[in-house]
């Protein structure tokens, strides 16, 4: 077998499999990459047993075979490399990979005992893989990295007819985005580790979507991945999602970040970060102290509500995570002072983060 391919196309094909392909296991055929050289190019595939992936790298190919690697010694091979065109020989048990005036030479393993890996050929669901990727990556930051509940620590998709909505939330703050998405009513659980690696796969186009038993299937032009997925069951967030909103305040997300930011450098560590927000006659103002002193700031805004004033305290990381996604004005609405605050994007209905003030 002889291939010949770009530097730049290889380097990228095999990043994304040294993501997924562990560097160390117990299994020493779990950190191999298999590839396959054909008439499409050369098909990468690997897995972690979460999550299956395979790729395609465009490539001229003679006397096509099939062969495995160890994934990150060639990912770094090929990167150091110094020329442009990447040339690939296999030659009985090893593979050497030559480009500029330099060459590699590397055993390969056995073939018939690494795992099986295969996708849905059908599509389920067909969605724009761009808006699928914004909308995981909007809600991203609310799920647990350390959650005693497993559900926690993934992002739910719901999908209801012509909309979908994904979800997060560590039980102090949550996130959610919704979006068109044609297809029959589904629930299931991604982990957020796995929809990381998902959204760094998908791209422009769109994205097909397959359901089996506790696996997601995702396919585009380009990409096939495995998901598997958590079980059990989320729990009801609508409860948290406040009703009877009694003040909104209107302004500037970026300058709302700004002015986080400024007052939470004097904010106490070892009080969750603490900022205040005094919101009253058309001004919010923010404070912040600790140890070294206290910082200051006002910001107008458009104010609104039944209620003339109303004073909170916010993490100021969770108040700086959920402005994040907001582009424009931000729309923050309160129900009082101790229960969860809305933060969203002002006439924008798909995003909505839920953030419960700190207690005195």
């Amino acid at each position: 077998m002889q291939a010949h391919v770009s530097k730049k196309t290889l380097s990228e094909g095999l990043g994304l499999l040294e993501r997924i392909i562990p560097s160390r296991s117990s299994n020493p055929l779990l950190t191999a990459l298999k590839v396959e050289a054909g008439a499409q190019g050369l098909l990468l595939s690997g897995t972690n047993l979460e999550i299956d992936l395979s790729c395609v790298v465009p490539a001229e190919i003679k006397d096509p075979a099939s062969f495995v690697v160890p994934a990150h010694l060639l990912a770094q091979i090929v990167r150091n490399l110094g020329g442009e065109l990447v040339e690939l020989e296999l030659s009985g048990n090893e593979l050497a990979v030559r480009a500029g005036g330099s060459e590699f030479k590397l055993q390969t393993g056995d073939l018939g005992a690494y795992p099986e890996l295969s996708f849905p050929a059908h599509a389920d669901a067909t969605l724009s893989a761009a808006e699928l990727a914004r909308s995981l990556s909007s809600v991203r930051y609310a799920a647990s990295n350390e959650a005693f509940q497993a559900v926690f620590r993934g992002i739910k998709v719901e999908q209801s007819g012509t909309r979908a909505r994904v979800v997060a939330s560590d039980g102090f703050r949550l996130a959610l985005r919704e979006f068109a998405a044609p297809g029959e009513a589904r629930d299931l659980i991604i982990p957020a580790r796995s929809a990381d690696e998902l959204v760094r796969v998908l791209r422009d186009g769109e994205v097909r979507l397959s359901y089996g038993d506790g696996l997601l299937g995702i396919q585009t032009d380009r990409v096939r991945m495995n998901v598997k997925l958590l079980d059990g069951d989320f729990p009801d967030y609508e409860r948290v999602i406040p009703r009877d909103i009694k003040l909104k305040v209107t302004l500037g997300a970026a300058a709302l970040k700004e002015a986080v930011s400024r007052v939470a450098v004097l904010a106490d560590k070892n009080a969750n970060n603490r900022v205040e927000f005094q919101i009253g006659e058309g001004t919010l103002r923010l404070a912040a102290e600790g140890d070294y002193g206290r910082g200051q700031d006002s910001l107008e805004v458009q104010q609104e509500g039944s209620e003339p004033a109303m004073s909170l305290g916010f993490n100021a990381k969770y108040v700086l995570d959920a402005l994040g996604p907001i582009e424009g004005d931000v729309e923050m609405q309160f129900s009082g002072p101790t229960s969860p605050a809305m933060f969203r994007a002002s006439g924008d209905g798909g995003y909505l983060a839920v953030v419960v003030p700190l207690r005195i």
